[in-house]
């Protein structure tokens, strides 16, 4: 930059254009701005995130957790859409999605109603409770995913247990008239996003108090089972990296909650 020698005009120029370069904005790329507005992710650890709950066990660390997690942003459902190609985004393709059920690789644009696309599966099926598509449980990318849309409507509204017979085109997969088996890749991916809902929504919000049972064909209630084979998946099935990273995304850029049970899988037991 040139300037006048002496000239005491170029020099306020100079400085206000010093001002001008500091106060410029970059640009920066974001997840879309949440309907309500929520705690920063801390710079913390997990551990002290989850202070509060530390030596607790039963009823007392369920609401502790219950205390923690629900601070956070919420999602309109449109939202999500967007949301889900960053939490499920195929580590070996930026531009790809891995869907819950099937385990496909699919471009993050074609989502949809249509036979062939992906769109968003309620883990917690939305019927069990009725929250339907509500900013809250029925937004939350705790249990949320993308998945096959034949797939999903196969699952329907279907409580968790083992065996029934293969789905076609989701090998792995299995059902009967009352229940879904998804395949054992993310059998206890399944199991961590049903207590997590378990333990967020506890009647609270205005929504109902979730709980998990040992029983199938819950319907409408706001119960979803089966507890004891949930427990059994969540144990064969630790968390792995793909789960670990969508816990990390929606807490540092959407929520900015965690899941508890991927991060203390031992809380399972001390709880149920």
């Amino acid at each position: 930059m040139s300037r006048s020698r002496g000239s005491a005009a170029g020099g306020i120029a100079l400085a206000a254009a010093a001002l001008l370069a500091v106060a410029a904005p970059t640009s920066v790329s974001a997840a879309p701005a949440p309907l309500s507005p929520g705690p920063a992710p801390a710079s913390a650890s997990a551990d002290t995130y989850y202070a509060p709950a530390e030596g607790k066990t039963g009823t007392a660390l369920k609401a502790a957790l219950n205390d923690i997690i629900s601070e956070q942003a919420r999602l309109s459902y449109s939202q999500v859409w967007d949301a889900l190609g960053d939490t499920d985004e195929d580590p070996s393709d930026p531009d790809n999605v891995i869907l819950l059920y099937t385990g496909r690789s699919q471009a993050k644009s074609e989502h949809g109603g249509d036979l062939g696309d992906w769109n968003r599966e309620h883990v917690w099926a939305k019927s069990h409770g009725d929250f339907g598509t509500s900013t809250g449980p029925g937004t939350d990318l705790h249990h949320l995913r993308p998945t096959d849309v034949r797939v999903n409507s196969i699952r329907g509204n279907k409580d968790f247990d083992n065996g029934g017979s293969a789905v076609s085109g989701a090998p792995g997969n299995y059902t009967d008239g009352d229940s879904f088996e998804p395949r054992d890749a993310v059998k206890g991916d399944v199991a961590r996003m049903i207590l997590y809902m378990a333990v967020r929504y506890e009647g609270e919000d205005g929504f109902a108090d979730l709980e998990p049972n040992d029983r199938v064909g819950n319907g409408s209630a706001p119960y979803h089972g089966r507890l004891g084979v949930l427990k059994q998946w969540h144990r064969e099935d630790p968390p792995d990296s793909f789960e670990r990273n969508r816990n990390e995304v929606i807490y540092n850029e959407y929520q900015y909650n965690r899941n508890p049970f991927i991060d203390r899988p031992e809380w399972v037991e001390a709880i149920w």
